[in-house]
């Protein structure tokens, strides 16, 4: 958004016209209101600060100054509104318009007058006040007529991609960037001949030049790091990371100004990432916090559907387990978060998104939203999560920490017990995830109906659930632990000492699929020897262990193993 000019004086306000330079001048000496104060009509509810913000807004911005009187030449006659609490007001607007203002208090002796640079709207949306749209006639406020709304609402936003870049040339562009380019092109589209053509060629192939002329995609995706320095600043990508979420300060910094077809490896690899663990019986699932697929796919979308207008860079802030990406500009037109799964958007950079599809780095067309949803949500992890978007940014935060490990391993199992031909889609994931957290409204009925026939939901007390796979899962991992034991274990040993009356220790080992290693496993069983579940008899590499006979003589031994041990440790 712009700011207040840092040269903008008393002396020049004095001298603007309202028509001619988006200004709105009002005396508002004191008790002016923020939104509507105490009037019950809506033509004078709407003459207050809110609803000029609104109408400049409207208007592609402008400047509402508060303290000079509207005549022209404009007077210095002071105001008290917001002294003091200009923090505040930002706040407030933000939160009621979805607008960030900008304010500088001048004075003129001891009168105090406050300037607002009120930004401009997003192309195609409109910004309402009660509800209501408004626009600056004159000294009133009114409502858009039904032909302005339309005006505005049928704006397309140009490609900026597609914009030829002035004094950009082919040596500006990155020889390596070009080869991988023809690398990605020549095995996406089957053609290993594009390989061969000139660098001049290429580029006119896929329009990125017109004329000899070269666009900023040509730049994006191509240019050197010199070049884009030069050109286009705002591409370059910031990375931060802070070892709390708590923490204001960076602990680390790295700014990635490369052309993207080398910029996407280098920011990957800048991504601290480290696994999680997931225990479901003697088995161990190791599951990166970030997952690559999700990371890149979030970065191209950043990439592909920010304001380039904007001078505002895109910035990934890591945490230990958290990842957020924020890029300038809304959502494209039509999107918002409550249709961000089921609308195919049109990205600002259409250009560039279709050199992206025809190479290969990104899947499909359109957000790809669905897809980071649906691997999310496969690995257990929380929703990813869009709320803290704007009309002037789209933010995603990622939580790597595993929320829920009985999904991951639902889905896990069952993706792999399918063919290739046959795997869960994005939309049979989502469904059931929001089943899994008793979302019953708006299910695709289709979709419903397939999962219900392959028994991975399931109708009970008229509501669905997961299917008995999932419940076991659950069950198992809600297994309660005695003392230092976890009882999913002592099963597996109990399990194995009943099949046979005299077990060594490499057996058990054996048992645990590598889940635990042989130290560990040395250690639960002489635990519990000294705790009389197991007998221990020989020596050395003859030793054997067999169950205690009070347990063998009992028909279900794991509740009297539970029983015994419960009343060990009854105190603990």
């Amino acid at each position: 958004m712009s700011k207040v000019s840092e040269d903008i004086t008393l002396e020049r306000l004095k001298r603007l016209k309202e028509s001619e330079d988006k200004v709105e001048f009002k005396e508002a000496k004191r008790n002016f209101p923020f939104a509507g104060g105490q009037h019950t009509d809506q033509i004078e509810r709407r003459k207050c600060f809110l609803g000029y913000v609104v109408a400049l807004a409207n208007e592609r911005g402008g400047t509402l100054v508060l303290g000079m009187t509207d005549p022209y030449p404009h007077k210095v006659v002071g105001t008290n509104f917001g002294e003091g609490e200009l923090g505040q007001l930002e706040d407030e607007v933000y939160k009621r318009i979805h607008i960030r203002i900008d304010l500088k208090e001048l004075y003129e002796d001891s009168m105090r007058v406050l300037v607002v640079t009120v930004p401009s709207r997003p192309v195609g949306k409109l910004i309402k006040f009660e509800g209501v749209p408004l626009m600056r006639i004159g000294e009133s406020l009114r409502n858009m007529s039904d032909e302005e709304m339309f005006k505005i609402l049928s704006e397309t936003e140009p490609d900026f991609s597609a914009k030829i870049c002035d004094g950009l040339s082919i040596t500006d562009l990155d020889k390596s960037a070009i080869g991988i380019l023809k690398d990605k092109y020549a095995l996406k589209q089957k053609n290993s001949g594009f390989r061969t053509l000139s660098d001049e060629q290429i580029l006119s192939d896929l329009d990125l030049s017109r004329d000899n002329k070269l666009t900023y995609a040509a730049l994006i995706l191509l240019g050197t790091q010199t070049a884009i320095r030069k050109y286009l600043p705002q591409a370059r990508i910031i990375i931060e990371f802070r070892d709390s979420e708590t923490s204001i300060p960076h602990d680390w910094r790295v700014e990635v100004d490369d052309a993207l077809f080398i910029g996407i490896e280098k920011i990957w690899s800048e991504i601290r990432n480290s696994n999680a663990s997931i225990r479901s019986g003697p088995y161990i699932y190791s599951v990166p916090f970030f997952n690559e697929e999700v990371i890149r796919e979030s970065l191209l979308n950043a990439i592909a559907h920010r304001d380039y207008s904007l001078t505002s860079e895109t910035v990934i802030k890591q945490f230990p387990s958290k990842i957020t990406i924020t890029n300038p500009g809304g959502f494209p037109k039509g999107v918002t978060l409550e249709n961000i799964l089921t609308i195919n958007s049109t990205p600002r950079s259409r250009l560039l998104s279709e050199i992206l599809l025809k190479t290969g780095l990104v899947e499909r067309s359109g957000q790809g939203v669905d897809k980071i949803f649906s691997l999310t949500l496969s690995e257990g992890k929380p929703t990813p999560d869009y709320s803290e978007s704007d009309l002037f940014q789209v933010s995603l935060t990622l939580d790597g920490k595993i929320s829920n490990p009985a999904f991951y391993i639902f889905i896990f199992n069952t993706q792999k017990e399918r063919n290739e031909d046959n795997k869960l889609g994005v939309h049979d994931i989502i469904t059931l995830a929001k089943i899994r957290d008793g979302h019953q409204a708006d299910l695709n009925p289709v979709v419903v109906g397939k999962l219900v026939n392959e028994r991975l939901i399931r109708s009970t007390h008229s509501r669905l659930v997961l299917g008995d796979f999932y419940q076991k899962l659950v069950r198992d991992e809600q297994s309660p632990s005695i003392g230092t034991y976890l009882l999913e274990e002592v099963k597996i040993i109990v399990e194995v000492a009943e099949k046979s009356k005299k077990v060594k220790m490499g057996v058990f080992v054996k048992s645990f699929n590598k889940a635990l290693n042989r130290e560990q496993v040395k250690y639960l069983v002489d635990k519990l020897v000294e705790d009389a579940i197991l007998m221990k008899e020989g020596k050395g590499s003859g030793t054997t262990y067999s169950l205690n006979e009070r347990i063998t003589i009992s028909e279900d031994k794991m509740s009297k193993v539970v029983d015994m041990l419960n009343e060990k440790y009854k105190d603990q």
